[in-house]
């Protein structure tokens, strides 16, 4: 038989399918079974016109069989068929598309919609088959036909024996290379995998004999197990997001959410979408986890959903369909309306996916609103798995997504003793009170232990105590909440009434004793302050200037290169403890060296209030050691 060329530039563009459409090989197995799919679906749609005959699914099929021997791999199907012309049209022309023209002449409005559209699909077996053999018969009169093609310069075509519809795709392996095992490909385990990731949700079953093992019968005293083959149905077939929800209990929701690997954990919420409109429609089912995995603060964690064409896996995570600050989200999205590419491996138009994130954004917004408001034990789980990534999201977004995510957050309530949001707060505060106070640390008991949270707690004010090292961070970028704005308590202007009344001493930092003070401890401080705002027993705190906090100074220092990040601190002494007093006394007598010893003691308790290491340790013993024997 004449060998017939391909009615395009075939070896370019054959060329052009296995080394750049096709970025995965084993992309072959799905783009075959898709198509299987749609041959089926057409008798489906011709029966719709055809009283004559009818339509039942359990007598449709796609059958896999990997041969070791032969090497080869066979996807056969029960579908429509081709004639010997069909043949010539689709599989002679690269990129004809029979699917593409067969939906162009149907009016498809139920869930049977053809998949393929590009008619590239089934040249994918090149990559890793050198020969593939279709034979095919239609559910007419018309001779079953044969095409064969190495996939270099051409094709043959010519008549088969087959006798009952449908087609069988035969692929011969190509030879193994020191980079390339074709031979894998054989192995059923492989491809019943293959059937799972790419191809579970296909609508009709996916079958191949399986070796299995069993007891034999009669050895039950001293069991002896003998091989066996059975057919075994490869895919799911029915995707959880096409059935009914009112059908599915959580149970369903969670056995999804195992079986897709999404996580080990219960999910806190599942979602259930089912978006219909004029241009664009989708389904999905999504997962607010309980526990974020193990590298979800790293760059290998895979963010986004799978996302499916009409059943069909595109993409295992899709980034595109969830926004940044919500990446913690799990699950699945499918549409049968999306632009896909040639290799239906990437999206052609952006906006598409653009209006389904907006969609999936609204809905995961009003899920959070209502678990914070209605079911606060849980928001708590919520957040104390993922807060930390809300944080990061609102920080790095320099405040634009403020209005979006600030009322998610939680910090605990000095007087409430549990954790509460921003609002709770503000709607509490008392009329006099001009600021949200906030304190941070290590732990709640160790921020309650600080002298300057005494200040605010004789106000009767309320006060967040931030125990993240980023918290300060996120207020700091906020600056307000509505019109309050947020003060640190260990910042060195608290807006108080009494910082007013004493304005005038304000001015004492600039006189010679508080110069001398500020000298004595070289640049560690930017000035010395007195205050009468402190308990009696309390003696001294460091307050500090500008942008950068004790604390903000902590977590720079435990950056790469953030040491010389340092805090501007103001060192504030109680005007009301003897320790003050002392210093007048050796400042009048111009006894420099005693108050050098006393202000760097006085300095370094300072420090170790506020979680800060003292500077030399030895130093710092040895002074306290001969100050005890004075």
């Amino acid at each position: 038989m004449a060998k017939k060329a391909f009615k395009a530039e075939s070896q370019r563009l054959m060329d052009l399918m296995i080394h750049s459409i096709y970025t995965n090989r084993e992309i072959f197995l799905r783009e075959l079974i898709s198509n299987a799919s749609d041959a089926i679906d057409k008798v489906y749609y011709q029966t719709l016109s055809d009283e004559n005959r009818t339509f039942n699914k359990d007598d449709y099929y796609i059958r896999l069989t990997p041969n070791r021997d032969a090497r080869t791999i066979t996807i056969e199907d029960t579908g429509v068929g081709m004639t010997a012309e069909e043949l010539e049209n689709n599989l002679g022309t690269i990129a004809k598309s029979g699917s593409f023209d067969f939906k162009a002449d149907q009016e498809i409005d139920d869930d049977h919609n053809i998949i393929g559209q590009f008619g590239v699909g089934f040249y994918s077996a090149f990559m890793v088959a050198k020969e593939v053999t279709v034979e095919s018969k239609t559910w007419g009169d018309e001779p079953a036909a044969m095409w064969h093609s190495d996939g270099t310069d051409g094709y043959t075509i010519s008549e088969s024996d087959r006798t009952k519809p449908g087609t069988k795709i035969t692929l011969v392996l190509r030879d193994n290379t020191e980079e390339e095992n074709y031979d894998e490909f054989l192995d059923p385990y492989l491809l019943k995998s293959l059937v799972k990731r790419y191809s579970d949700y296909i609508r009709y079953p996916i079958v191949m004999l399986m070796e299995k093992q069993r007891m034999k019968e009669g050895t039950e005293e001293h069991p002896e197990y003998e091989t066996y083959y059975e057919d075994e149905t490869l895919n799911s077939m029915v995707p959880l997001w096409r059935k009914n929800k009112n059908e599915l209990i959580d149970e369903d929701y969670e056995n999804f959410y195992h079986e897709r690997r999404f996580g080990f954990d219960k999910p806190l919420r599942h979602l259930h979408l089912n978006a219909e409109g004029a241009a664009l429609s989708y389904r999905a089912i999504l997962y607010i986890p309980s526990q974020p995995p193990f590298d979800y603060y790293t760059n290998d964690y895979k963010r986004g959903l799978a996302l499916y064409s009409n059943g069909v896996l595109i993409m295992d995570s899709c980034e595109d369909l969830l926004p940044e600050y919500y990446n913690f989200v799990k699950g699945v999205v499918d549409s049968e309306d999306l632009s896909l590419n040639i290799s239906r491996e990437l999206l052609q138009h952006d906006r598409q996916l653009a209006t389904i994130r907006h969609k999936i954004d609204e809905r995961i917004t009003r899920e959070l609103n209502q678990m914070r408001d209605n079911d606060r034990e849980q928001y708590e789980e919520f957040f104390k798995a993922f807060g930390r990534h809300i944080k990061i999201s609102l920080y790095n977004s320099y405040g634009a997504l403020k209005d979006k995510l600030q009322d998610f957050l939680l910090f605990y309530s000095s007087t409430e003793n549990k954790l509460v949001t921003l609002k709770e707060y503000v709607e509490r505060m008392p009329e006099d009170q001009k600021y949200i106070y906030y304190a941070a640390g290590a732990s709640a008991d160790q921020i309650d232990s600080l002298p300057q949270v005494g200040i605010i707690k004789n106000k009767g004010y309320e006060m967040l105590y931030l125990t993240d090292a980023f918290d300060e961070f996120v207020l700091r970028t906020l600056g307000a909440y509505g019109e309050k704005e947020f003060r640190s308590v260990s910042g060195d202007d608290l807006g108080l009434e009494d910082d007013a009344e004493k304005s005038d001493d304000e001015k004492e930092a600039d006189n010679a004793f508080f110069e001398k003070l500020a000298g004595l401890l070289s640049s560690e401080v930017v000035r010395v302050k007195t205050t009468d705002l402190l308990a009696d027993e309390d003696a001294v705190y460091l307050s500090t200037e500008g942008q950068i906090s004790v604390d903000m100074e902590k977590l720079y220092a435990a950056m790469p290169n953030g040491g010389a990040i340092k805090a501007q601190k103001v060192l504030e002494i109680n005007k009301n403890h003897p320790v003050y007093a002392k210093l007048e006394e050796l400042y009048k007598a111009e006894d420099d060296d005693a108050l050098k010893e006393y202000t760097n003691l006085l300095y370094q308790q300072a420090r170790l209030i506020a979680g800060l290491p003292v500077e030399d340790p030895t130093a710092f013993a040895r002074s306290m050691s001969a100050m005890m024997t004075k």
